[in-house]
């Protein structure tokens, strides 16, 4: 950014340019990360971060794990829940049986549309509560336990 352009507002011209750019294309499900807004713009990680901050006051964007940012639309129902809840009803949704494979790291990572990392950590959180079977190298996670339900029988 040249010296003689003042950075006050920036980030705000450049959300208001990634909110149309949103508004555009339709398929836009992440947004850039904070180093390719500052390559892009030739801006500092902290304004990058305003710009952020400002798409998530708006209303348009929200923080998903790892680090990145996903696109927000309007009527779009959010999963707030945490990875590790959600990996459990991967159990019931694909009807896996005690001694079943749990589907892998890459997979969960593609299906939630979030880091291998994240879906390792989580994973480790079902396999310390018994669901899952331990992570080893080369063998794929067993499932250990079914859950419990907490919705009560219907009469």
């Amino acid at each position: 950014m040249p010296q003689h352009v003042s950075p006050r507002g920036t980030f705000r011209k450049i959300a208001d340019a990634l909110k149309s750019q949103i508004e555009k294309d339709g398929e836009m499900a992440q947004l850039p990360s904070a180093a390719e807004l500052m390559s892009a713009h030739g801006v500092s990680r902290g304004v990058a971060l305003r710009v952020f901050a400002a798409l998530r006051e708006d209303g348009v964007a929200e923080r998903v794990p790892g680090g990145r940012w996903r696109v927000v639309r309007a009527g779009e129902e959010s999963e707030r829940r945490a990875l590790a809840e959600r990996l459990v009803d991967v159990i019931t949704d694909d009807r896996l049986a005690v001694g079943e494979n749990f589907p892998s790291t890459t997979e969960l990572s593609s299906r939630f549309g979030v880091s291998r990392p994240t879906v390792s950590k989580a994973l480790d959180r079902l396999a310390t509560a018994g669901l899952l079977s331990e992570a080893r190298q080369g063998k794929q996670r067993t499932v250990r336990a079914l859950p419990k339900r907490t919705e009560s029988p219907e009469p």
